[in-house]
């Protein structure tokens, strides 16, 4: 697919873009190259690829989900300059 410099003005009017004379040209084939490469791999044969998340077959390594420190809400509470019925209270910011 091959763009022409009038669609490549309207597409720049539609994005805002201000180009000036001498880029539109330079812009068109640019562009005609992306949209010939993208053809080219919407053309590519796909049957039978299993979609893959990861281009490299390794597992994450995870840390174990297990419990490091202890429930210290009561110590930090007790430090609080107002707490009621265990939350925290702060001041009225909003009008």
């Amino acid at each position: 697919m091959s763009l022409t410099a009038e669609q490549v003005q309207q597409v720049a009017h539609l994005a805002r873009l201000g180009l000036q004379p001498a880029q539109v040209e330079p812009y068109a084939r640019q562009l005609s190259d992306i949209l010939q490469m993208v053809d080219q791999l919407s053309r590519a044969q796909t049957d039978g690829v299993e979609p893959m998340a990861h281009p490299l077959e390794m597992q994450q390594r995870l840390r174990p989900d297990a419990v490091t420190e202890g429930d210290r809400r009561e110590a930090f509470q007790a430090i609080a300059p107002a707490v009621e019925n265990g939350l925290y209270l702060v001041p009225k910011v909003i009008e």
